[in-house]
């Protein structure tokens, strides 16, 4: 099987368990129905692909296999200083590294202001569930590609765990984006580990302070040890106001004309 094809089953399979457990046991009752939202935020992926295809048609795969076929990269300048690295070592640190880089990027377009343009689009949702997850800004989705790339390159990550890390960045955008809630005592110990549902409705919150919290996509380690936890919102876990107050407007935060003019409009 090919790499596409084993992380468009590995997508589609974690997203059908989502829409599963969001239409069955769902968290929250949402302002807006499925049918108003959810064309726009699939929509938006379509064009994200689809942009992407054209730019980068080789994807970050293709970043890794030319570092390697260059010998670019802290691995392979290791490697040719002849300290070699074990490949489980180099697929280890290329997986958390890339997930820190993923962490920092996140927190830099909250807080860099033409960044947060492009972001906003993502936090202007007013509901939260799985496509919730999969709602960026095409500019957005552009710009963390080559970031990661840049990553990539300059680690010499091997192509194995840029795969990896791809499809565990793409499924847990889908299972914390959830509208749903495991249970308590589970996920108290799962959010020592990882970014839950609880967690990232945090930070889809109207509070700026709790927007600007819980950065994390997957583990829940780099908002500890970066001091941007926050581990309960103020309004109490089923009353958290999702969205952005200066982004009501439906025909903004519903329609896909609409997020793709969220970053050139005013706020």
């Amino acid at each position: 099987m090919s790499e596409t094809a084993w992380r468009l089953s590995i997508f589609l399979g974690v997203l059908l368990i989502m829409v599963l457990w969001e239409f069955f046991s769902p968290k929250r009752k949402p302002r807006y129905s499925r049918k108003q939202r959810w064309p726009a935020n699939l929509a938006i992926v379509a064009v994200d692909t689809i942009l992407l295809r054209v730019i980068a048609p080789v994807g970050l795969t293709g970043a890794a296999l030319l570092a390697s076929e260059n010998g670019w990269g802290l691995f392979h300048y290791l490697s040719k200083a002849g300290t070699e690295i074990p490949f489980w070592l180099a697929m280890l640190v290329s997986i958390v590294a890339l997930d820190i880089v993923i962490y920092w990027q996140h927190r830099l377009f909250h807080r860099i202001p033409l960044l947060w343009r492009m972001h906003r689009v993502h936090h202007a949702d007013p509901d939260f569930d799985v496509t919730t997850g999969l709602r960026f800004h095409p500019a957005e989705i552009v710009l963390s590609f080559f970031i990661k790339a840049a990553a990539i390159l300059a680690l010499g990550a091997p192509a194995l765990a840029v795969i990896v890390f791809e499809i565990i960045l793409n499924a847990c955008s889908l299972f914390n984006h959830g509208n749903v809630a495991l249970p308590k005592p589970v996920e108290k110990l799962v959010r020592k580990v990882l970014i839950t549902q609880e967690l990232h409705r945090i930070h889809h919150s109207t509070e700026k302070e709790e927007t600007n919290s819980n950065y994390g996509f997957s583990v829940s380690w780099w908002d500890h040890l970066f001091r941007s936890f926050t581990a309960k919102p103020k309004a109490g876990s089923d009353n958290v106001d999702i969205g952005l107050n200066e982004y009501r407007d439906a025909k903004l935060t519903t329609k896909l004309w609409g997020l793709l003019k969220i970053p050139f409009t005013r706020n």
